[in-house]
């Protein structure tokens, strides 16, 4: 597929690269006769070369918002995790269908994301530079391990290896224990949101100049930027960080706590909140002690502080703390397993479960999109592709091939198409 893309990258005719006064221009600035539900990206093309978590994680909030987003992949094998498993349904990944909702197999754009090696895609004629040559206006966002240059770059980059490389298991894990990687691929996720805000910008950027650019993120540099006051500890006071666990190396009480029956995180960022969390504990000795009257004394002295909070919390069950704590103004919540987060009124109320029907494994659900407009509702859930799904549609309907030329990709195995039974 992608050498087939490198030649009908060179045929205008197809309107893979449209230019700015295509239909698929993003915005004229003239007023729409509908606006009650126009979704900010309708109208906008992403071809999706990318693999994985982070280039998936990235078009599919983009689809959320609208976009058309046409994913290619290998013929016969399709994108690596849709071996990921188990757990499978059917013979699909769990994995690839919670990262791949609202996308098409093929090839148009208005913009373009990859997820190769640098250099990659130039030799195959699908680099940025001759993207740009022929059509520039389009964005053109490449997602690597860390970095189109340096001495890195062509270093297969991967999550659990970035989250090394970048400190970020350094600092996750029990304070005395081993480095841990953390449960999801966070590299991976804040790379991806990386690349949605950058994608927008870029569309912005397209709007204001009429042309378009190239966009470098990388796994590295979003995890490094993540790294927040822990790097600038370092940086500023040269401070080396440490592992905490569950706790903060700033404030005390903010941490989990055993419970009765489990576990409950609680916080208390200034010197009321830790007031009222002495009173509700029934130990309001502590509030006037001299040693815990501010958080600098209460970090001071945390191992003290800690062992008697620590004592009185496995006192009670979870959900009497919860019943306590209700309406006093401290942060605090349950460390849920998987099947009381999908039953939390809350979780629910915000619409994260997204439902959807697959053509091959029925009905299914995924985690709904996090983020909720006023003007707009988001797009209506669409299940991942199937490897080859939309293939023939896309060839015929937007790259206007005959039935000949389609049958000679299928026949020579260049493409691959998925029949799907109604």
């Amino acid at each position: 597929m992608l050498a087939t893309l490198a030649r009908v990258a060179t045929l205008r005719r197809t309107g893979l690269l449209s230019g700015p006064g295509s239909r698929r221009e993003l915005w004229t600035g003239r007023p729409q006769s509908d606006t009650d539900n126009m979704k900010p990206l309708e109208g906008v093309k992403i071809l999706d070369l990318t693999r994985v978590l982070a280039g998936p994680f990235a078009t599919m909030n983009l689809g959320d918002l609208g976009a058309e987003v046409i994913k290619v992949e290998r013929p016969g094998a399709g994108d690596d995790t849709r071996t990921w498993g188990p757990p499978f349904v059917g013979t699909e990944s769990t994995y690839f269908l919670s990262v791949n909702r609202n996308k098409k197999l093929a090839a148009i754009c208005d913009v373009f994301v990859e997820n190769y090696v640098p250099g990659k895609l130039s030799a195959l004629g699908l680099g940025y530079a001759d993207i740009d040559r022929i059509a520039p206006h389009v964005v053109y966002c490449s997602i690597t391990g860390y970095g189109q240059t340096g001495p890195l770059c062509q270093r297969a980059g991967y999550d659990a290896v970035a989250s090394a490389v970048s400190g970020l298991m350094h600092i996750t894990g029990p304070e005395d224990g081993d480095p841990v990687r953390p449960g999801v691929a966070m590299t991976d996720l804040a790379t991806g949101l990386y690349a949605c805000g950058a994608i927008m910008a870029g569309l912005i950027q397209r709007y204001k100049t009429g042309k378009g650019l190239f966009i470098d993120c990388n796994l590295l540099s979003s995890q490094v930027a993540c790294l927040t006051q822990v790097a600038a500890n370092y940086l500023i006071a040269r401070k080396e960080a440490k592992r905490w666990g569950t706790a903060h190396g700033s404030i005390v009480p903010y941490q989990a706590f055993k419970t009765k029956d489990g576990y409950l995180v609680v916080g208390a960022g200034n010197n009321l909140q830790f007031a009222t969390l002495c009173k509700i504990m029934n130990v309001p000795e502590l509030i006037d002690d001299c040693k815990y009257k501010t958080n600098h004394l209460r970090v001071q002295n945390r191992k003290e502080l800690i062992r008697i909070l620590s004592a009185r919390f496995e006192e009670a069950m979870t959900s009497e703390w919860l019943h306590r704590f209700e309406g006093s103004g401290i942060p605090y919540g349950p460390i849920n397993n998987m099947k009381n987060v999908f039953a939390e009124p809350q979780v629910l109320h915000n619409g994260l479960v997204m439902e959807m029907k697959h053509p091959t494994v029925g009905k299914i659900s995924v985690p709904g999109p996090a983020v909720r407009y006023s003007k707009f509702k988001m797009s209506e859930a669409r299940p991942p592709p199937l490897l080859g799904q939309h293939t023939t549609y896309i060839l015929k309907e937007v790259l206007r091939y005959d039935d000949k030329a389609i049958g000679e990709l299928l026949s020579t195995g260049v493409v691959t198409q998925h029949e799907v039974e109604c």
